[in-house]
Parts: structure tokens; C-alpha cells; sequence
């Protein structure tokens, strides 16, 4: 796979593309560059037939600090600067499984990324926060909208509106991220659970992950209607037939992603 820096990198294990934010000397702020790198790196996963999974993290001990201060000025005084800053729909749109291996605090934009990702496995030295209405803003990479999805419209508007830091115990709590390992074992442990998605059956990983996303818009008979037409979908694909034959034969199976 293409190389992105120093910004970003991008590399594969297997089956599972490594987006690393690689600012760690800036605690690995999102600045114009940056932002541009990690939509490229974003897409190089997605049209990658070989990658089932992603796995994103951050360099050093800071998963993502927020936006780069002088870029979010630039950004404020012209809303097109603004809008290139923006990154979350990037990693929003992979439609395979994104695990965020979060290496140390997500705080604002840093947790808006973290938000747009499908499962979070978090060092529990870390830290979480939408902290914009201190200095008169508000969440504007997808924070008002993902974090009520996740955490429930009460607890995430108490959280915006106060700024207030939580510990990864108190996120672990929330539902805020899915489980806080050890600090040193948070890459380890992310990407065991990004290599354990990759080993399932790369189609009916993609059609879980449109299944839940897509229903959370729907009603329950909708979405219930959608499960139905994505599992007749899936008997046409050549992974259905491997998984059942490995489970009748009693061996591991060998997916080849059709």
C-alpha cells in the first residue's frame, strides 16, 4: 500500500490496513496537510479489495490533541479552510470495520475521529472531551451528531455544553468507548480485535456494519426489512458457502473476500 507522510502513514498487516496519525511531536493535531493525508489514506483502505478491516491509532502518547490552533484560525475566518479541515466523513465512509486503537487523549476533534470510527479500544491513561463551547464554538467534525448516537442526546449535550474531560473509566462507563486496557496494551489489544474482524467473512462484516449504521435512521420494521434484504444478499457470496462448509468440516475457513 502507498505511504502517506509525515503526517500519515498507512500500511498493512494481513488483511487489516494501519492508519497511524504520525504528528506525535504536535500530539498529533490535525492541521490542512494532515487532514488532506488522512482522507487520501482513508480511501487507499477503502478501495483496497484486500483490506477487511482498518485499524487507526496515533503516534506517541496522544491519540489526536484536536485541530492545529493556527489552522483552526485560518479555518474560522474562512469556512473553505474550515471545510478542508474536516475528516471524520472520511473515516465514516469505509464500509468495513474501523477499530481505533486510542493510544492516549482524544479531545475535540481528536474524539470527533475516534466518534467516526466503529469500535474503540482506549488506553485507560486517556482522556475524552468536546471542550469547543469553552472558546465559543461548537463541535464541527460530526461530535454533536455521532456522540448522542452513541452515548444517549442527555449525557452527550451535558458533555458538550460543560467541557468537561472524562477519564477512560468514567468513558468506558458511558459506552463512550467499547473497553480501557492497560496504556501499553492498547495498540496490541486494537489490533488483535481488527485481525479477529478480518479472519470472519469480509462480506458479512461489510453488511453488519451497513446494517447497524444504516438502521439507526430507520424504524425498527425498516430496518428490520433491511437485515432481511442484506442477509439474501449474502447467500450469494462465495464466503457464505467457505464459512458453512469450514463449520460442517470442523476447520478453520479460507475467505477470499467474494
Amino acid at each position: 500500500m502507498a505511504n502517506f507522510n509525515p503526517s500519515v502513514t498507512i500500511e498493512r498487516d494481513g488483511h487489516v490496513a494501519v492508519i497511524t496519525l504520525n504528528r506525535g511531536e504536535n500530539r498529533n493535531e490535525i492541521d490542512a496537510a494532515m487532514s488532506f493525508d488522512l482522507a487520501d489514506a482513508c480511501l487507499s483502505a477503502q478501495q483496497d479489495d484486500d483490506v477487511w478491516a482498518v485499524l487507526l491509532t496515533g503516534s506517541g502518547d496522544v491519540f489526536c490533541g484536536g485541530t492545529d490552533e493556527s489552522a483552526l484560525a485560518d479555518g474560522l475566518r474562512d469556512a473553505s479552510i474550515l471545510d478542508g479541515l474536516r475528516v471524520c466523513e472520511s473515516v465514516a465512509s469505509i464500509d468495513k470495520p474501523v477499530v481505533a486503537a486510542l493510544n492516549g487523549d482524544a479531545i475535540d476533534q481528536g474524539l470527533e475521529i475516534a466518534l467516526a470510527c466503529d469500535l474503540r479500544v482506549a488506553s485507560s491513561a486517556a482522556s475524552f472531551g468536546l471542550t469547543h463551547l469553552k472558546r465559543g464554538l461548537i463541535p464541527w467534525d460530526g461530535g454533536t451528531q455521532r456522540l448522542p448516537r452513541l452515548i444517549g442526546a442527555s449525557r452527550a449535550t451535558e458533555m458538550i455544553l460543560s467541557s468537561r474531560i472524562l477519564p477512560a473509566e468514567e468513558a468506558v462507563g458511558l459506552g463512550l468507548v467499547n473497553v480501557a486496557v492497560e496504556p501499553d496494551e492498547a495498540l496490541s489489544r486494537g489490533t488483535e480485535l481488527a485481525s479477529t474482524i478480518a479472519g470472519h467473512g469480509p462480506a458479512a462484516s461489510r453488511y453488519v456494519k451497513e446494517a447497524v449504521m444504516k438502521g439507526l435512521d430507520m424504524t425498527l420494521d425498516q430496518g428490520m426489512r433491511l437485515e432481511a434484504d442484506l442477509s439474501f444478499l449474502l447467500q450469494s457470496a462465495s464466503d457464505r458457502a467457505e464459512g458453512l462448509a469450514s463449520f460442517l468440516e470442523r476447520r478453520p475457513p479460507a475467505y477470499t473476500g467474494e
